[in-house]
């Protein structure tokens, strides 16, 4: 299943109930939120307020990424705000199976993203606990940035993985996805699309989620 999943970071944050309306009206399929500290990036976004404000106005799934350098302290005050899936970085280190655990414990899906460094072959021994891989297809921390072709390989080398071991693992991918690009990256294997500025681009939210998810689906 194909889904779209608009990044806020592309948003109007001074209308975001309008902004909300929107993707809604226009089929999106997941909200996704990006948190920044400054630390792990090299910038800051929001914290959990925002993300319970958005959360009381929307039933659509909050997709959570966390782009934080100590997502342990933080996820359950993300979980609170109303997240649904909360991703962080395996980049962190640490503990991150007892992160994993905790999400699922709270009943919601735990999400690892990778940066474009990072091989994927690193996530193996979690795919059976996680429900989502986040592969970045550019550096983390600032949206409008080209995609990288080199996560292409990534995608593939995932889908083969998750497919060998018959994983419930959806893979998400995030940065610089357009029309130029979805369909070569669905092709590789990925299900879930962030997209902030092909999405809000032109205030035609609809019709831009409508384009992107027909030429992802035409080649799956």
């Amino acid at each position: 299943m194909i889904k779209i999943a608009p990044s806020f970071l592309s948003a109007d944050f001074g209308d975001l109930e309008s902004e909300i309306r929107r993707v809604e009206a226009g089929g999106a399929d997941l909200i996704h939120l990006d948190v920044m500290d400054g630390h792990f990036v090299p910038n800051l976004t929001f914290g959990p307020i925002v993300v319970e404000a958005i959360r009381r106005r929307t039933t659509l799934p909050l997709d959570v990424h966390l782009m934080i350098s100590d997502p342990t302290r933080y996820a359950d005050a993300f979980l609170d705000a109303g997240a649904d899936i909360l991703t962080f970085h395996y980049e962190v280190g640490g503990d991150l199976a007892g992160l994993v655990e905790k999400i699922r414990g709270r009943g919601r899906t735990a999400g690892v993203s990778i940066k474009p460094a990072t091989p994927p072959s690193v996530l193996s021994p979690l795919l059976p606990r996680i429900g989502l891989v986040l592969v970045m297809s550019v550096e983390p921390g600032f949206g409008g940035q080209a995609f990288m072709p080199s996560a292409i390989g990534k995608i593939e080398a995932l889908r083969r993985e998750i497919d060998r071991t018959g994983a419930r693992v959806e893979i998400e991918v995030d940065g610089g996805i357009g029309l130029s690009n979805i369909r070569d990256v669905a092709r590789a294997g990925a299900e879930v699309f962030v997209a902030g500025s092909s999405v809000f681009k032109g205030g035609q939210v609809g019709a831009n989620i409508r384009s992107l998810r027909e030429a992802a689906a035409s080649e799956k």
